[in-house]
């Protein structure tokens, strides 16, 4: 479609249609946080554990729409499901949404029961109503305004509906090993209606340090090493004082990244080193951890430090283990004992790794969403986002991410909610975006 002014029409009729259509948008919503799926690497629970019966129900509304639909299986009984329309690879883009979700937590925190669906002054309740079941239904919502309009796409359109995204992201990750030549990829992931090009990075990372173990009654050995009645056997070496002076120092580390590295449209800092789990004791397993927990009168000689390691959007990981390798090496040199016995550096801990997001801010998708928002008379916002999505493994395939989606709060918490409104805002701004991305035959 060439003429302009028919072109916009379309995006007005289409638009139109979702908000005919709100009604079917709100049910499927509900329809899709009473099916509970928690992610069972969470909590292993039949009954809960129910991603498959999602995606039945989300293949059930592809087909209906005119989609191709197929499934695989990243993981063992936990299906992704992908819908594609025909169309060229130039200006091809997928809607992106995962199905787990985490554990609802202490039911009698919730004001409603956590798949109830329970709808309050405008607000949905449930597990997974924000994060991310109302993206899933937006995006649904969108493709069926266009399908109404029998609307021919230019580019090819995907919906990627996949699991694991909170523990992981193996679903998106196998999704994206097959999608090589897509253009881009849209997530609806709750953004409170801004656009998000950029994500950090992020690593878990081990770091185990080892000392020498003793008994209690001979620590002064180890403190007054010059005192005559310390030069009886060997002294023994305390790991847990050498994790807290290693957190020290990685410490310094954070403060030298925040104060010296910095990405537009993120907050200063950002890019965090948090030690999230820390174990000590005595004797290594063959999981690497302390063997023996409870017995203060021994000297640990095996202290593990797991951290959370987050890095700017336009860093690489590569570089960031470098960097990080090369200040543990520096601290483990400045010590007597470890200089010798140098802290163990353990990388994708849990097998989690997301790279980096870094889409330019003027790529097509980017103003296509734009354009969307400004003409629905609200200012665009560009921003950086704090939190990992599954827009990290489509990244390294070279297929440009986008976050865009519902507002919504309290997620992984008790009375999770998503703002109805803002679920059809959202699709009105994605079939505009999709039209305007893809354009039409």
């Amino acid at each position: 479609m060439t003429d302009r002014r028919d072109f916009d029409a379309l995006i007005e009729r289409a638009k139109a249609a979702v908000r005919a259509d709100a009604p079917r948008t709100t049910e499927l919503l509900r329809r899709l946080v009473r099916i509970p799926s928690v992610n069972p690497k969470f909590l292993a629970d039949p009954a809960l554990n129910r991603e498959a019966d999602v995606q039945d129900l989300i293949e059930a509304e592809l087909t209906a729409t005119g989609f191709a639909t197929s499934r695989s299986f990243p993981l063992e009984g936990r299906p992704n499901v992908v819908g594609r329309w025909t169309g060229d690879d130039v200006r091809s883009l997928a809607i992106c949404g995962h199905v787990d979700v985490v554990p609802q937590g202490d039911e009698q925190l919730w004001s409603f029961p956590p798949f109830d669906a329970e709808i309050r002054d405008g607000r949905l309740y449930g597990r997974g109503s924000a994060d991310m079941k109302a993206g899933l239904a937006a995006g649904l919502a969108a493709c069926r305004a266009l399908r109404e309009l029998d609307v021919r796409l230019a580019g090819r359109l995907e919906f990627h509906s996949v699991v694991d995204e909170e523990a992981g992201g193996f679903g998106a990750m196998a999704v994206a090993r097959e999608s090589r030549g897509l253009g881009a990829v849209l997530l609806t992931e709750p953004s409170g209606g801004a656009i998000r090009p950029w994500a950090g990075g992020l690593e878990w990372v081990r770091v185990t340090v080892r000392g020498r173990a003793g008994h209690s009654a001979r620590r002064f050995a180890s403190i007054y090493p010059s005192d005559p009645a310390a030069a009886t056997g060997p002294r023994s070496v305390n790991a847990i004082e050498l994790g807290v002076r290693l957190l020290a120092s990685l410490r310094d580390l954070e403060t030298h990244w925040g104060v010296t590295k910095h990405f537009p449209g993120m907050p200063p800092g950002m890019n965090t080193i948090s030690p999230g789990v820390m174990v000590a004791g005595c004797g290594e397993g063959p999981d690497g951890l302390p063997t023996l927990l409870a017995n203060p009168a021994m000297v640990p000689d095996i202290c593990v430090v797991d951290f959370d390691l987050k890095f700017l959007p336009n860093e690489t990981s590569a570089d960031i283990r470098r960097e990080f390798e090369t200040w543990i090496a520096r601290f483990a040199a400045s010590d007597p004992w470890l200089k010798d016995h140098p802290p163990e550096v353990r990388w994708q801990l849990a097998d989690l790794h997301f790279p980096p997001v870094d889409t330019p801010v003027d790529h097509p998708l980017v103003a296509a969403l734009s354009e969307s928002v400004a003409r629905s008379g609200r200012t665009p916002q560009i921003v950086g986002s704090l939190g990992v999505t599954d827009a990290a493994h489509y990244a390294p395939y070279g297929i440009a991410a986008v976050v865009f989606g519902p507002t919504g709060g309290a997620q992984h918490g008790p009375d999770e909610y998503v703002e109805l409104s803002s679920v059809i805002e959202t699709a009105e701004t994605l079939v505009e975006t999709i039209l305007r991305y893809c354009g039409t035959a």
